[in-house]
Parts: C-alpha cells; structure tokens; sequence
C-alpha cells in the first residue's frame, strides 16, 4: 500500500474535552486542549468480563484521571461495537464485551462523569480525523472508505464530507460484506460468506490451518512462515488480502472515494499483504478511478481519542441525568 509523506496536525475542536478509546481489552483517554494539544493521557484495562456498568465505570474513572481539575466542557467517546450515536446505545455488539448490547452508553457515562457525551463506533471515529484532512483538500466533496482490518474487519464511509452512520449506527461494517471466498463459511454475526471470515487475523489463520490441517496460534506465525515460502501460508494471506481488496473496489465503484484508507493490525505484517490486496482492488476499478490506490492511515497511536474528542462538535451530546 502507498503512504504519505506527510501527516497533517491533529487540529482542535475549541474546547478543552476528554476523548475515551474504549476497546475489549484497554481504555484509552487523553485530555485535549482548545488547539488540540495533548494535555493528559491515561490507560487501564477494560473490567469486559465484570460487565456492562463496570465498563461504564471504569470509562469515568479514566476520563477523572485525565480530568481532575474538570476543566472539560464536553466528553467524547469511540467504542467498540455496534453503536447509534443518535440515542447514544450500543445496537449490537460481540461476547468480547459480554452484556455490552443495549447498553446506554451516552447517558450512562454522562450521569457517571457529569460531562455532555457524544459517543460512536470506534472505528468510525478512527475515520474522522482522516475525513477532516480530506475535506480540507477537498471542500464539501471529501469522499472517504476506510477499513481496519484486525481481529474483525470495521470501517466507515463518509460521502462529500458526511459519515454515514445508518439505521442502528450500521453503516459501514464492510466486514459483514459478502464475498466468494468465503463462501459456506459461518460467520460470528450468524450468517455466512462474510468477507470478515476469510481477512480478519483469526480469518487468516483459520484458514491456513483449513489448508493445512496444522493449528496455528496467531496471525504473525501464518506471516512468518509465509516469509520462509510455505506455500499454504501465502494462499492464506493473500486470499484474505484479496478478498478485502474486491470488496473495496466494488465499494469504491459505488461510493465514488478520493481516498482509501487501510488500517487496522492485520496489513502490518508487510508487502505480501498490501500488494495483493492493491492488485486486487485495482482490478476492480471503473476507468475514472483507475489512479485510487490503497493509502495508509495518516494519524497514529491517538486517531481514536483524537476522533472521539472530535465527536463533540458533529455528533448529538447526551446529557446528565437523561436515564432518570
């Protein structure tokens, strides 16, 4: 995959707000100032198995610890699973976070911090400051496909500077896309054939060892072997790597983007990966958009709770005392 030189500044959403990353194992918070200068930043374990109150508790306490002077005005939130930013619920989520579906994350963490809270799904919020520098090239047309390809497969559209959020907060699970190489295959959202199966981590080394009959821990020793030419290793890489790179092009034929974003663990394990799934979304491409190539990420360790800060100034804020 290409990369840019460059990486534009973080900006600011003038006023100083806590940005929380709330993951199945790790919360993230940072403390922003008016200009967007990192101000504080705290981490903690996520209590996932203790439940969906504990969640929202440890959430504000690691928004406190990065706040003690309440200096904030607002907080915001990107989170794993399947979330309406509109009634501030979680729709839809996995066992990572068990009993996290239906949760009130907006007003809950409202009444337990006393901030107005605006929350969405995290990678969507990843997304954001990726769209926010494509619209500062682009005025009112920025179009952007992003996916995080990790141990799922996540992403987010945004259309002529818009991100989509859908009925429930579902618009842009590009993991639930179906696609042939995953054919028959059950997927963790019920159904089957879905791209998520076949080019997320455990997709990949699920089906070196369906090519093998060998188990195999992780996605890096599927990488590693590959590296020392196991045939089946490579089959299994670059079907997944192809099978998102289809996807995306057939997305992009759709949505029209000026940029494709690819994140997430899984294309770090190098060129093996990211040729193939260029090759393939190329491959795909209407003649008008024969020179989009898949880019990647322009923020680093902070694009979540710098997304989540900037939540506070695009998405509904729910307040204080809106569950009693």
């Amino acid at each position: 995959m290409n990369d840019d030189r460059s990486r534009p500044s973080a900006g600011g959403t003038g006023a100083t707000v806590v940005g929380l990353d709330l993951g199945g194992t790790k919360i993230a918070a940072a403390l922003f100032a008016p200009d967007g200068a990192v101000l504080a930043r705290h981490t903690r374990p996520t209590p996932a198995r203790d439940g969906a109150a504990a969640v929202l508790d440890a959430l504000a306490g690691a928004a406190a610890a990065v706040d003690p002077g309440r200096l904030a005005t607002a907080l915001g939130i990107a989170a794993a699973g399947v979330v309406d930013p509109r009634t501030g619920m979680v729709t839809s989520a996995t066992d990572s976070i068990p009993g996290w579906a239906g949760t009130a994350l907006g007003a809950g963490l409202a009444d337990r911090t006393g901030y107005p809270v605006a929350c969405d799904n995290d990678v969507r919020a990843t997304a954001g400051p990726e769209l926010a520098a494509l619209t500062a090239r682009h005025p009112g047309r920025g179009s952007l496909l992003f996916v995080a390809v990790g141990t799922g497969v996540g992403g987010a559209v945004a259309v002529d500077g818009r991100m989509l959020h859908g009925a429930s907060g579902l618009a842009g699970h590009l993991g639930h896309l179906s696609c042939p190489e995953a054919t028959g295959l059950a997927c963790t959202c019920g159904a089957a054939g879905h791209l998520e199966v076949i080019a997320s981590g455990p997709g990949i080394a699920a089906h070196y060892e369906r090519l093998t009959g060998a188990p195999v821990d992780r996605l890096e020793t599927v990488a590693a072997r590959a590296a020392r030419g196991d045939a089946a290793a490579v089959r299994a890489i670059t079907t997944g790597a192809t099978a998102t790179g289809r996807v995306l092009g057939g997305l992009a034929n759709a949505l029209g983007p000026d940029r494709v974003v690819v994140g997430g663990g899984v294309p770090r394990i190098g060129p093996l990966y990211g040729d193939a799934l260029a090759a393939a979304l190329t491959a795909e491409l209407m003649p008008p958009l024969r020179g989009l190539a898949p880019r990647a990420p322009l923020f680093g360790a902070d694009a979540a709770v710098l997304g989540a800060a900037a939540l506070t100034t695009t998405l509904p804020l729910h307040h204080p005392g809106a569950l009693r």
